[in-house]
């Protein structure tokens, strides 16, 4: 069997319009570097996505990202807070409680749905 060792997975995400998709991962508390003209890297702690300025209707329209955070319901007041829907005309759907935990969900200006989720401990 293969051991893989990784170190870290970076998904690749496209952007409709690349300069409002970077302001709003800025907003959203990601940390950005620049590493060409067309692509950054967005940083949160060890985590990690590539942005390019790249638009493929159908890929954007089918991507879907989760990540794991502590307190799901905390992350939730914080991310109302941004008012990123006057800003950015996006999507929030507030927490909801699933069998195997709690997720809200935040839709980019691109589209790309973002779940936001913790796990029953």
């Amino acid at each position: 069997m293969m051991e893989h060792k990784g170190i870290s997975l970076r998904p690749f995400i496209g952007a409709k319009d690349y300069e409002v998709s970077r302001g709003f991962y800025r907003d959203l508390g990601f940390e950005e570097t620049v590493l060409s003209p067309d692509m950054c890297v967005f940083k949160s702690g060890a985590l990690s996505f590539y942005l390019q300025n790249a638009y493929v209707k159908d890929w954007i329209d089918n991507t879907m990202l989760f990540m794991e955070v502590d307190d799901v319901n905390r992350f939730w007041q914080e991310l109302v807070a941004l008012d990123l829907t006057q800003k950015y005309n996006v999507r929030l759907t507030p927490v909801r409680t699933e069998p195997w935990g709690k997720e809200c969900f935040v839709h980019d200006p691109s589209g790309i749905l973002w779940h936001f989720g913790e796990f029953k401990k």
